[in-house]
């Protein structure tokens, strides 16, 4: 089969791969339909990534179609399906608790283990969802929005709560899409004019543009000095998520929604003097694929506006190189495999 393999930092080649053959009991064979470009595999391409060992096939926001399934699997051949990429060890304290998203041992497609960008691909069947209707196109995007979905759902907020998404890529916008849907008031904050601009225009929501002026200033200014009843932090930026314990409202809460691997740092007596919560959100569960895809069926997401750039498996070595580089009006890039 067709597979496109990061061979090291920089090297992203088409290659021949032995296909993964008949599938084992419990797992299903799939033929890949799409799968979306993800910040993660940016930095796969660039050398960003601390855990990773090359090469490896990257891809993990994946649609497809079932061809084969192993023993005690309740999936039919021909079934359209989501994949969810992170593969739980089923037995650990997250796992037991019914938090696989957490699993201590998770291995996640495109990252720790080869993922989609390829023609084929083994799937553990527990982590297949039937598509129900959704196009395959639509399918592949179901995970990155789940993200944002689950940290919505991590934050408890009540509806009405004034909302502060700081970073405006995918993820961002994927939270704050979801907190709008789960009734919060939320409004963008960050440092590029034309992401703004996006968010404003083809998507509705009030902004902060973090390039005018300082970020507390802005959030005091546009909130009467209350602070924000729930920050999200989605910048992936050590800077921007110990910033953002400064932007919360007295008894609020911030949810760091991306991971930096440096240490954050915050004032103990401003962090105990106002109550915060402090939430971190990883990945999704089953649940949040599930309100994702009842969303985009309700036509309660715009992905014809997030899903700016599109592919072949052929194409993604020159085009995936480009787009770690030219980011001008990218939000979202989908690969077409099938």
């Amino acid at each position: 089969m067709k597979a496109v393999v990061c061979r090291s930092p920089g090297e992203l080649v088409l290659e021949d791969r032995p296909e993964p053959g008949a599938p084992p009991a419990g797992w299903a064979l799939v033929a890949v339909s799409h799968v979306g470009i993800c910040g993660t595999d940016y930095h796969i391409f660039e050398g960003k990534h601390p855990f990773l060992a090359y090469p490896r096939i990257m891809g993990h926001e994946v649609s497809g179609t079932v061809i084969e399934v192993g023993e005690d699997v309740d999936l039919a051949v021909g079934e359209a399906v989501v994949v969810n990429p992170y593969l739980a060890c089923g037995k650990c304290i997250a796992c037991r608790q019914g938090k696989p998203n957490c699993c201590v041992r998770i291995e996640v497609l495109g990252v720790h283990r080869d993922g989609a960008m390829c023609e084929q691909i083994l799937v553990p069947a527990q982590n297949l969802y039937p598509a129900n209707g959704l196009s395959l196109a639509d399918a592949a995007a179901v995970e990155f929005l789940a993200i944002g979905a689950h940290a919505v759902r991590r934050s408890l907020a009540d509806p009405g709560a004034r909302t502060l998404v700081i970073g405006a890529g995918p993820i961002g916008l994927g939270t704050a899409l979801f907190a709008r849907i789960a009734g919060l008031d939320a409004t963008l904050l960050d440092m590029s004019a034309e992401r703004l601009g996006f968010a404003e225009s083809e998507l509705g929501f009030a902004t902060l543009d973090g390039s005018r002026g300082a970020a507390a200033d802005l959030v005091r200014e546009a909130t009467g000095g209350d602070g924000f009843d729930v920050v999200f932090d989605a910048t992936g930026n050590t800077r921007s998520g110990q910033s953002a314990f400064a932007h919360g409202a007295h008894g609020g809460a911030l949810v760091l929604v991306s991971v930096v691997k440096d240490d954050i740092a915050f004032s103990d007596p401003e962090f105990h003097k106002r109550e915060m919560m402090l939430i971190g959100s990883r990945n999704a569960l089953r649940a949040d694929f599930d309100h994702v895809a009842a969303s985009i069926r309700n036509g309660a997401l715009p992905l014809a506006k997030l899903v700016t750039h599109r592919t072949t498996l052929g194409e993604t070595p020159h085009d995936l190189a480009r787009w770690a580089h030219e980011k001008s009006g990218l939000i979202k890039a989908v690969i077409q495999v099938g």
